[in-house]
C-alpha cells in the first residue's frame, strides 16, 4: 500500500493539473474571436470532449486518452493564439481613442497626445490633449502612485516623471476598451483587451481616481533613485509608447499589466531588480519598496504610508492649475538623489 502512495499522489496531480488545462482550453474557445452564437456551444463540446478524455485516462489501459486531451488542447491553444490578433482599429472609449506618441532628439522630447480630460463626472467629459517638450536636463524626480479600490492586496500602479518647472508627466498602463466595455479580471487573461499606455496630465489620471470615482484610495511616494536612472526609464517608456502606436499589443492580466510592465522598464537599470511576491500582489508594493531603501525611510512605514493618501490634497486641490505641486506639499521624501 505504501508502495502506492507516490504514484496516487502522482496520479491525483496530473488529474488536478489536466482539469486546470481543460477549464483554461474552454475559457480560451468562450472568449475567442468565433461568432458570438459559436462560441458558447464550441465551448461546450471542447470541455465535455475534455472531460471524457480526461476521466477515460483514469483508467490505467486508457492513459493514452490524456495525450489525445493534450494535442486537443495544443491545437486549440495554437488557433487560439494565432486567429486572435491585436488590432489599433476598433470603436474605441473617447478617452482612449487617441493614442500618445514622441518624438526624441537627443535631451529634447515631444510628446503628443498628453490627455488632460475635463471632468463633470467619472463618465461625463470632455476629452482634451495637448502637446509638450521636456528638457530631458530637467528632469527632477520619479513618483509612483498606488490605487486601492478594494482588496488591500492589489492596486493599480502609475509612474510619474517630474521636471524642474513644475510638470509632471504620468504613465497610467491600462487596457483599451471599447465604446461599452468594461473590465473584466477574467477576460484579461483572454486576449480582451489591447494593452495602452495613457500618458495623461496629473489632473487627469489622478484627479479621476481621487475626485470622481468612488471608494479609490490613491497613495503618492517619491523613489529615492538617481536622476539618470529615472531618465533612462522615461525613455524606455516613450518607446514602448511609440512601438505600441504602430504594433499593437494585448493586455495580459499576468504577463503585460501594469505593474508586471513597470517592471520590464526598470529592471534593465536596477541590479537589485529580483522577484518578490508583492509584485504579484501589488498591494504591498509600497512595503517591498520600503525594505529595500527606494521609499524614504525616515518613518516607520505604518506612518509613510498613513501620510502619503492624497485623496483629500487632490479633492481641495481640484483644478487648481498646481494640481501636481498641491497634492506634493509635505509628503516624505520628495527629492531625488544628485
Amino acid at each position: 500500500m505504501k508502495g502506492n502512495i507516490p504514484k496516487i499522489f502522482g496520479l491525483a496531480v496530473a488529474f488536478i493539473g489536466l482539469v486546470i488545462v481543460a477549464l483554461l482550453g474552454t475559457l480560451a474557445i468562450y472568449y475567442s474571436n468565433l461568432p458570438a452564437v459559436l462560441r458558447p456551444v464550441t465551448a461546450g463540446i471542447f470541455a465535455l470532449a475534455a472531460v471524457s478524455l480526461i476521466l477515460s485516462g483514469l483508467r490505467k489501459r486508457k492513459r493514452r486518452a490524456w495525450g489525445a486531451f493534450l494535442v486537443l488542447f495544443t491545437a486549440v491553444f495554437i488557433a487560439w493564439w494565432f486567429l486572435i490578433p491585436p488590432s489599433n482599429s476598433r470603436n474605441w472609449q473617447p478617452d482612449l481613442a487617441v493614442l500618445p506618441w514622441a518624438e526624441i532628439r537627443d535631451n529634447l522630447v515631444t510628446v503628443h497626445n498628453i490627455r488632460n480630460c475635463d471632468y463633470r463626472t467619472e463618465t461625463d467629459f470632455t476629452v482634451r490633449h495637448y502637446d509638450r517638450s521636456f528638457d530631458l536636463n530637467t528632469l527632477k524626480s520619479l513618483d509612483l502612485f498606488l490605487v486601492y479600490w478594494g482588496s488591500p492586496s492589489i492596486a493599480h500602479t502609475m509612474m510619474s516623471f517630474g521636471f524642474k518647472d513644475g510638470s509632471h508627466l504620468c504613465f497610467s498602463i491600462e487596457t483599451r476598451k471599447e465604446v461599452g466595455e468594461e473590465y473584466s479580471a477574467i477576460k484579461g487573461f483572454f486576449k480582451q483587451f489591447e494593452l495602452t499606455y495613457v500618458v495623461a496630465d496629473e489632473r487627469d489620471v489622478v484627479r479621476l481616481r481621487t475626485n470622481y470615482r468612488t471608494g479609490e484610495d490613491v497613495y503618492l511616494y517619491r523613489l529615492n533613485v538617481p536622476v539618470d536612472f529615472a531618465r533612462k526609464v522615461l525613455l524606455d517608456y516613450l518607446r514602448e509608447v511609440n512601438s505600441l502606436k504602430d504594433h499593437p499589443e494585448w493586455y495580459r492580466a499576468i504577463g503585460t499589466n501594469c505593474t508586471t510592465s513597470i517592471l520590464r522598464h526598470t529592471r534593465r537599470f536596477n541590479p537589485d531588480a529580483r522577484f518578490d511576491w508583492r509584485l504579484i500582489a501589488n498591494g504591498y508594493l509600497d512595503e517591498m519598496l520600503y525594505e529595500r531603501g527606494t521609499l524614504d525611510r525616515t518613518l516607520p512605514f505604518a506612518e509613510l504610508k498613513k501620510r502619503s493618501l492624497i485623496n483629500q490634497r487632490a479633492k481641495a486641490a481640484d483644478k487648481a492649475g498646481d494640481f501636481s505641486r498641491l497634492i506634493r506639499v509635505g509628503l516624505p521624501g520628495m527629492e531625488l538623489k544628485p
